[in-house]
């Protein structure tokens, strides 16, 4: 049994992390903002962080933020796990970090620099969208009258919980550096997701699809953001919605 530290521990991801490392024997500490007795601030670092790492093996980085802070977050993460002598730093991040311009994907892709500089044992691995995410961004849509999608655009969601899964078989392992991606079982118009989504939750919407500028949808409408030879995942999208709305579509047309 190892002592395993899971920052953003309370998320989406991270609760499915730490129950699967409990569930595997390991001890496993929740460090958030909010969660005690490990209550920290990765942003502003402090003494907490030490008291939080003080005698842990493994530390599984999930905690993340569109809204900044990612690389000052693992910047002092990464000091603090050399000053408690961590032998393994596991860090998800997201498929084509490097090939799209996204803001967020930068500071993603920054991060994985920092864990491979950092002199720690590492692993990286990347994962397309999850499920959830793709149906917050549809339900924002879908508040309108009309759904806008990004023309062109496609996408490859996947389970969390298999991404979860694969993360605490990662942090159960030996550091093993820059692991093949973890993709969704299938690459899918998101029109179709769309209709999937309208289908799943009786809205009845108008769907239009609008060409965009940037590099970044540039970025997305070619593909970058996707991994077809690692479609692995086995949850479907449909799946995903009828075990969340208790209903479903096969929303692939158009």
């Amino acid at each position: 049994m190892t002592t395993i530290l899971v920052t953003g521990g309370t998320g989406t991801l991270g609760r499915l992390v730490s129950e699967r490392l409990r569930a595997d024997g390991h001890e496993v500490r929740v460090l958030s903002r909010h969660a005690q007795p490990y209550a920290v601030d990765l942003r502003a670092g402090g003494s907490g962080l030490d008291v939080a790492l003080g005698g842990v093996d493994t530390v599984v980085h999930c905690a993340t933020s569109p809204r900044g802070g990612d690389e000052q977050a693992a910047t002092n993460l990464i000091a603090a796990a050399r000053r408690a002598g961590v032998g393994h730093l596991v860090y998800i991040s997201i498929v084509g970090v490097d090939r799209v311009p996204l803001g967020y994907y930068r500071s993603k892709l920054a991060v994985e620099r920092l864990v491979e500089e950092s002199g720690l044992g590492w692993t990286v691995l990347r994962a397309t969208q999850f499920h959830d995410l793709v149906v917050q961004v549809l339900q924002a849509l879908a508040k309108a009258p009309v759904v806008l999608l990004p023309a062109g655009v496609s996408d490859q969601p996947v389970e969390v919980a298999e991404v979860a899964e694969r993360l605490a078989e990662l942090a159960g392992g030996a550091p093993a550096g820059r692991v093949a991606d973890l993709g969704g079982p299938e690459v899918r118009t998101f029109e179709s997701l769309a209709r999937a989504y309208l289908g799943a939750t009786g809205r009845r919407r108008t769907v239009v699809k609008v060409p965009l500028a940037g590099k970044a949808y540039q970025g997305f409408r070619r593909g970058g953001h996707l991994t077809p030879e690692r479609a692995v995942g086995k949850g479907t999208f449909e799946e995903y919605l009828t075990e969340r709305f208790g209903a479903g579509t096969d929303g692939r047309r158009g």
